[in-house]
């Protein structure tokens, strides 16, 4: 057997068929494997791609529904602010720019805002008197009801600010995650040769999904550089309205560059990298208050129930020995 082996190893002929047939056949299974085989990562990048645009189409028609106070002032609304001049008397220097803040812009803002802050401490002045002094059947003197209307009143009159603020602390909180990653956004784009204009509209399309105020002030900056004659208004607007830190030095980066020429790409990186560091350290310092927090609860509800485990049965077995 061995010998026939070694004969067939000598047939020139038979090893050259051996050789054509491996490659027939190769050739074949090459031809076949690329019709035969699916192309994941095309797949799952066209899938990334239409559910993003899903994204972005169901953001932009949740905001195009948002029935928000950007809209024409109500009648009856600015009825009464014309009628009682509230502009001069309940407007303050500043509504404007925190409206602005709390992402409500337009004449209706301002309008709403100086009409609530008329009808509600109003609103609470009556439902307070009616409850202390017609439904309310505790014995209480005169005086305590008048401070606790007069308690209501002031609150009346604050909370109307006090919504503002929390809307603004929101908001904030909601830019100042997303704000790093659209740093990242920006970056790329500047360094692809995208003018800043380009970049700003671009990245407020992408992180429209992570965060739709940032994606707002970003169109709003966008319109600003094309109509504003002082592109550095534009940047100094944005840092306003947002009120971030982060926002306010991108800023400060961006007048800078426009005035010196100096590259962008560096300082994007740097201030993008700054970001990330402060969004870590603020994750870190609410994660060291957390034990501070977590100890009065611990005394009020844990700490006795473990000494009702613990002296039980020393309690138990005291007074089994005293009965």
């Amino acid at each position: 057997m061995i010998d026939e082996i070694i004969k067939d190893a000598r047939n020139v002929q038979l090893i050259v068929s051996l050789l054509v047939a491996v490659a027939v056949v190769a050739t074949m299974l090459t031809l076949g494997m690329r019709f035969l085989s699916s192309d994941t990562l095309a797949r799952r990048m066209k899938s990334v791609a239409n559910e993003r645009e899903r994204i972005r189409v169901r953001e932009r028609a949740a905001q195009a529904n948002n029935k928000s106070l950007r809209q024409q002032p109500k009648v009856y609304m600015k009825q009464i602010v014309d009628r009682f001049s509230l502009s001069t008397w309940l407007n303050t220097e500043d509504s404007k720019m925190k409206l602005a803040s709390a992402g409500f812009r337009g004449p209706q803002a301002e309008v709403a805002f100086l009409f609530f802050r008329l009808v509600t401490p109003i609103a609470f002045l009556l439902l307070s008197l009616f409850y202390l002094f017609v439904l309310d059947r505790h014995d209480w003197s005169f005086m305590i009801r008048l401070a606790a209307v007069i308690g209501a009143t002031y609150v009346g009159i604050k909370a109307p600010e006090i919504f503002i603020s929390n809307a603004i602390s929101r908001r904030q909180q909601t830019m100042r995650l997303a704000f790093p990653d659209a740093l990242d956004l920006m970056l790329i784009c500047v360094e692809s040769g995208m003018s800043i204009e380009h970049a700003f509209r671009k990245v407020g399309q992408e992180i429209g999904v992570q965060s739709a105020p940032l994606a707002e002030e970003f169109a709003l900056a966008t319109a600003e550089l094309s109509y504003l004659p002082d592109r550095r208004m534009a940047y100094q607007n944005l840092a306003t309205r947002t009120g971030l830190d982060t926002v306010k030095h991108i800023s400060t980066v961006l007048i800078q560059a426009e005035k010196y020429g100096t590259p962008l790409g560096k300082a994007l990186r740097v201030t993008a990298q700054e970001s990330r560091d402060q969004r870590m350290m603020a994750a870190e310092q609410k994660a060291a208050a957390l034990p501070p927090k977590l100890t009065v609860p611990m005394i009020l509800f844990f700490l006795p129930v473990l000494l009702a485990v613990v002296m039980a049965p020393a309690v138990i077995q005291v007074m089994k020995a005293v009965g």
